[in-house]
């Protein structure tokens, strides 16, 4: 609920949605002079406040409804829709998509066949089709940005509409969000510093350090190259919690997910700062007060020696063990934290650090299903490690998990495969014992036969593949 005084919403009035049903509306930078309120079947009633804005040419569930209130009476006098809101108006073209025409929407949903609003699936993927390929290839063909890309003229047309007072700035979960606690979350409009990672010059460095980098897989690296180019302000404080005081605004603290993707960095010289003691306060030699910005710029970004009564010896440690294990070479983390903590920790890097700095690959682990379906404790469907190794044993369970799949799409552990590679492995195991049994039937003496030196000949390929691997700084498992 949007309030002139914050923290204290005023009730305007109590109504229903039908009473808004047939409400004539004026809208920003509308073709028409005058539309009306209409039911749409999919609206989200538990997100935001279920009025979305209509926009039929490029929006597959816009289409899809106002095709449903033309075609279909019954559902018009369900309604109490009068036709004279409906007829009148027909899809107007404001962006044309190469290969998609200026009719996106209509164009997809033809492709796929779809003319109900309850074929949800499909909806989802023209969904993904249409904003993805609108976002990044579309092209305006209305009003005064007309010919210039859609993703260019966004934030225009966003700051055009604040300036005049015909909008107002609405946040809310990109999906549905449960605490720890089970409770729905919603977003709260308060005082807060934000971090604009959408500055020019700093996503162009974010780029180049990306372009550099290995990241295992072209999904992993569209995926980086598509949040790079569209992530913007995100916040940098909070207001409760655990971490460190914003020095210049005391009553905020540090967001955690901005101030951890630099911590790769402390691991270096944590040893010395923390004298081997993982909490630090007993035995080190080296206070927290002494780590000013002058020391740290010594250390990490090789500034000026800095006057402090930290010894040389310490200050000259701890800048060379952060020089020898800086930049890294691979951070493993899960594909979820693609477009938060790790195009964060790109953007810091590049920032604070320089270029010899910079990281030097990723590798996005996915998320493991069992049996088809999602981990759960709560349903039972739910396997650690241990007990895997426990039921199946730790060979026919590094089979199952070799067949999980690749690329970025979830791995699923099977359990019928893990039983079946145990049972094979029984065989395996049986024709062996069989095999050494009959001794009288071994050859002796050195490999003599053609057969023997073609298999040394494949070991010995084998070793050398594998000791490049391994020498690699980043290196993939085979």
């Amino acid at each position: 609920m949007l309030s002139r005084v914050p923290e204290k919403p005023t009730c305007l009035v109590e109504l229903l949605g039908t009473d808004l049903i047939g409400l004539p509306l004026k809208s920003p930078l509308a073709s028409n002079e005058v539309i009306y309120v209409l039911p749409m079947q999919n609206i989200l009633v538990d997100k935001g406040t279920g009025i979305v804005t209509s926009v039929p040419s490029d929006t597959p569930d816009d289409f899809i409804a106002l095709q449903e209130l033309v075609k279909n009476q019954d559902f018009r006098v369900a309604c109490g829709v009068k036709d004279e809101w409906v007829f009148p108006f027909e899809v107007i073209p404001i962006i044309d998509v190469p290969s998609f025409g200026n009719k996106s929407a209509e164009k997809v949903c033809f492709d796929l066949k779809m003319d109900s609003p309850d074929e949800k699936e499909k909806l989802a993927k023209a969904k993904e089709i249409t904003y993805l390929k609108g976002f990044d290839d579309g092209i305006m063909i209305v009003g005064e940005f007309s010919n210039r890309k859609v993703q260019e003229v966004k934030p225009l047309i966003k700051e055009k509409l604040l300036k005049a007072d015909m909008a107002v700035l609405y946040y809310e979960p990109q999906e549905k969000v449960i605490s720890r606690s089970g409770d729905d979350c919603v977003v709260a409009l308060t005082d807060q510093w934000l971090i604009t990672y959408g500055e020019a010059e700093w996503k162009q460095k974010a780029i180049e350090c990306l372009d550099k980098m290995n990241t295992f897989s072209v999904e992993a690296r569209n995926s980086f190259e598509h949040t790079l180019n569209w992530l913007t302000s995100r916040a940098r404080s909070c207001s409760f919690g655990l971490g460190t005081r914003i020095p210049w605004d005391e009553k905020f603290l540090v967001d955690s997910l901005s101030d951890s993707t630099l911590y790769m960095a402390y691991y270096t010289i944590a040893h010395i700062l923390q004298n081997g003691n993982i909490y630090g306060s007993d035995n080190s030699y080296i206070r927290p007060e002494q780590m000013t910005d002058e020391v740290w710029d010594y250390v990490f970004c090789n500034g000026p020696a800095p006057k402090t009564s930290i010894p040389s010896t310490v200050l000259t440690k701890m800048k060379q063990e952060f020089e020898y294990w800086y930049p890294f070479d691979l951070r493993i983390s899960g594909k979820d934290l693609m477009q938060n903590h790790l195009a964060f920790c790109i953007f810091n890097h590049t920032t604070l650090l320089p270029k010899h700095h910079w990281p030097r690959g990723f590798r996005c682990n996915r998320h493991l299903l069992l049996n088809s379906e999602k981990m759960s404790k709560s349903t039972g469907n739910f396997r650690t490690l241990r007990q895997a190794i426990e039921e199946f044993s730790s060979d026919a369970t590094r089979f199952a998990l070799a067949d999980v799949g690749d690329g970025m799409d979830d791995e699923n552990f099977v359990s019928e495969t893990a039983n079946s590679a145990a049972l094979r492995l029984t065989k395996e195991i049986s024709w062996m014992k069989e095999v050494f049994d009959d001794k009288s039937s071994f050859r002796l003496g050195p490999p003599s036969t053609y057969a023997d030196r073609v298999f040394a000949n494949e070991i010995n390929f084998a070793i050398k593949d594998t000791e490049i691997i391994m020498m690699l700084p980043c290196f993939e498992m085979l």
